[in-house]
């Protein structure tokens, strides 16, 4: 092995390490806009709002969107992180349900083995994403695909669930609200997902306001969300670590659990929940053209949800 290649995976050893380190406390956390070589801190952890009412103008107006077809956007929020300053990248989608049509796709390998990446995404695709969470090879929690049941739905306070009605409606749907959906029936495509960031109409759940209430608040990792913005289009947001390049943008350091509430809040969401981010955190958007653009994740998920042109 030649040195430059010694040296490399010895960084790489060296940023895991830093990313599977805790904080002593997630007080004192902060996040900070980075634009023109300037930072501005607009969060912190210590006085952190319980509910966000609308967006953040000057978060929501740094935004660079591109519209990459009628309904798709795509847009990147450029912040530093925590209290050590992480450079992270937000790389945004933002479409209108009402012009395509979500469904959820699975693949697992012949030893069982989950096998779904951006590559299994159909061709005509215009966005694709991991989907939910996952217990050992198989999705986590309610699960019905092409109008079937193909799992009962899980239980937890933050369990939130994405459903899409068979009239091609699509809506976040906090935990306490998800028998009752199920039971009034015409769910077309629904996945559920934990820990919901926000919930209602913009709240912050107390378990991620108050250290011991069941979530971790200061583990860092690559984050992927979804969420309901008030006008009823999804945004789709997954976080890249944003120094030394795009070799390391991969790596699993990234926003805390509350810190992906406040981007979410701060971008005009009502409703937000996690995927299961870390290595398995993936996107990928098709413009017009048919160019795709992606961010691979590093290992295979069960589930992936995908956008196709109606």
């Amino acid at each position: 092995m030649t040195p430059s290649r010694r040296r490399a995976r010895a960084a790489v050893r060296a940023l895991l390490c830093l990313a599977a380190l805790p904080f002593p406390s997630h007080l004192g956390a902060q996040l900070a806009l980075r634009s023109g070589g300037r930072t501005t801190v607009w969060w912190h952890a210590d006085a952190a709002p319980s509910r966000w009412s609308a967006p953040l103008p000057l978060v929501a107006g740094a935004v660079r969107w591109r519209t990459l077809r009628p309904g798709l956007e795509r847009g990147r929020l450029d912040l530093a992180a925590g209290s050590a300053a992480a450079r992270i990248t937000v790389v945004l989608a933002r479409l209108d349900p009402a012009r395509f049509s979500l469904r959820l796709d699975t693949l697992w390998r012949e030893d069982g083995a989950p096998a779904w990446t951006l590559d299994d995404a159909p061709p005509t695709a215009v966005l694709a994403v991991n989907a939910g969470q996952f217990d050992g090879a198989l999705p986590w929690g309610w699960l019905v695909m092409r109008g079937r049941e193909v799992q009962p739905p899980g239980i937890g306070p933050l369990a939130a669930a994405l459903v899409v009605d068979d009239g091609g409606r699509v809506a976040l749907v906090d935990a306490d609200s998800v028998q009752a959906v199920r039971a009034r029936g015409g769910v077309l495509e629904a996945f559920q997902s934990y820990p919901a960031v926000l919930v209602g109409d913009g709240a912050v759940p107390e378990p991620l306001r108050r250290a011991g209430a069941g979530v971790n608040l200061s583990h860092r990792d690559t984050r992927a969300a979804v969420c309901l913005l008030r006008d009823g289009r999804l945004l789709v947001a997954l976080t890249r670590f944003a120094v030394l390049g795009d070799a390391f943008a991969r790596l699993p350091i990234g926003p805390t659990t509350p810190e992906m509430a406040a981007i979410a809040g701060a971008l005009g969401c009502r409703r937000a929940v996690l995927l299961d981010g870390g290595l398995s955190g993936q996107l990928a958007l098709r413009d017009a053209h048919g160019v795709l653009q992606r961010w691979p994740g590093l290992r295979a998920v069960p589930l992936g949800l995908v956008a196709l042109p109606r």
